[in-house]
């Protein structure tokens, strides 16, 4: 009957922490700063940007 309890304890404290992270990872998301953003959507096209200026220079 003890671990039972146990049991519950366990998946309790289990669920305030996983809600715990969950809020502090939607609460990081949203007080990031737009340019931040930005700048890591950029980032797949960076090398396209340079390639295409090298194409350029050899044409």
């Amino acid at each position: 009957m003890a671990l039972q309890y146990l049991f519950d304890d366990a998946s309790r404290i289990m669920t305030v922490i996983s809600f715990a992270t969950f809020s502090g990872i939607l609460a990081w998301t949203f007080l990031r700063k737009e340019k931040d953003f930005a700048q890591a959507a950029a980032l797949p096209f960076a090398d396209a940007d340079a390639d295409i200026k090298l194409e350029e220079h050899h044409v």
